[in-house]
């Protein structure tokens, strides 16, 4: 653990970053500068490159976080008469929910239990039922649990259905490979500070062009116009249409030219299966349990079930994981008692099993206060 940090972020983001990526923000540009500006067309050039191999697509960079982005590409991107199809099986599935009744977009949703897949007969019955549906969106990592969803064959799907595919691949996008093509997306959203390691500030969306220019006039919002933004990068240069995140702009850019030292996207999903991996085994070895089997588990979060002992609180827990600076997040599920380990970011092995260690220890001493022995 680096010494200038004060802990270990073990969440889906912000996560950890590097010593390299948090310096980047150390220079000071101009949001009318052409040097800046040059940065914003290589970032989104670089962002297509990582989704897709296939002539077509482009991208567009939008302030805020991710949910920033998700809202303004349902925003923009469906028609006045259109409507959603919604699949989901977790909070940020039902966020986007939310934004379309905020917005005033008709929807069905396709509900499931948060430790069950979609059913994919269902969906595509669903479309085959409903001729006014013209756009499907689907969380592709559900942090909610650390559900994977099946983003492939649900594009499949909407793909042979004739309609738009919009995924949410905010915690999965440069951490687990994909591609626009394979799956179908039409419109893909993710955000700086996820698997590529940036920090927060900014979302993006790499969507197929034409598509996306079918799409002006769409917008429900000025400031997150998905198209007018668009418009504005490829028609200024990389310019954005108000005040840019510039500190954040320049260390997502060293986040990408350290993505690329890594390997490619695949030896990063080779290092963040190989964390989660750790991490369930040496939790295991200690007597703790996974919400999800292993089939329907990302390797970006796990969930865990809250140990069998009355004196557990998870505030406590994690007030002493802290101290011992390290930083997880609280369960986010209605049907268990659960806590969260993020497996992304600039963390590896190593670190999971030195915080395992700790939660040993940890929980250790909270039976012993609260008077019951140390379970092998």
């Amino acid at each position: 653990m680096d010494a200038d940090i004060p802990y270990l972020l073990l969440t889906p983001g912000p996560l950890t970053t590097t010593r390299t990526v948090r310096e980047a923000m150390l220079a000071d540009y101009s949001t009318w500068d052409v040097d800046y500006n040059q940065r914003v067309v290589e970032i989104r050039e670089r962002l297509v490159q990582l989704a897709t191999t296939e002539p077509g697509y482009t991208s567009v960079l939008m302030q805020g976080s991710g949910t920033f982005a998700v809202e303004a590409t349902i925003g923009s991107v469906i028609p006045p008469d259109g409507k959603l199809l919604l699949i989901s099986n977790g909070a940020y599935g039902d966020r986007i929910g939310q934004i379309a009744d905020c917005l005033k977009i008709p929807r069905v949703t396709l509900s499931c239990p948060e430790t069950e897949s979609p059913d994919l007969d269902r969906i595509r019955q669903t479309l085959a039922d409903d001729a006014s549906i013209t756009h499907v969106a689907l969380v592709h990592c559900e942090t909610t649990t650390g559900m994977l969803n099946p983003a492939r064959e649900v594009g499949q799907i909407v793909a042979d259905a004739g309609r738009d595919y919009i995924l949410d691949a905010m915690s999965s996008f440069g951490g687990i490979p994909l591609t626009m093509e394979e799956f179908h997306i039409d419109y893909l959203i993710s955000s700086a500070n996820k698997c590529i390691q940036g920090v927060p500030g900014f979302g993006f969306v790499i969507a197929r062009q034409q598509k996306l220019e079918q799409t002006k006039g769409y917008a429900r919002s000025l400031s997150l116009d998905l198209y007018d933004q668009w418009n504005e990068m490829e028609q200024k240069g990389g310019k954005w249409r108000y005040t840019s995140p510039t500190h954040v702009v320049n260390a997502f850019l060293q986040a990408l030219n350290e993505l690329d030292s890594e390997g490619d996207v695949t030896a990063r999903h080779a290092r963040f299966v190989e964390n989660q991996t750790t991490l369930v085994r040496e939790m295991e070895q200690r007597g703790l349990c996974t919400l999800l089997p292993r089939e329907l588990q990302s390797p970006i979060i796990t969930s865990f079930y809250y140990p069998e002992f009355d004196g557990f609180s998870f505030n406590s827990f994690y007030d002493e994981l802290k101290r011992r600076r390290y930083v997880i997040y609280p369960g986010k599920i209605s049907q268990a008692e659960t806590f969260r380990i993020g497996n992304i970011g600039h963390v590896f092995p190593e670190d999971m099993e030195q915080l395992v260690a700790q939660i040993e220890l940890v929980l250790a001493e909270m039976q012993v206060t609260s008077g019951q022995t140390t379970s092998g």
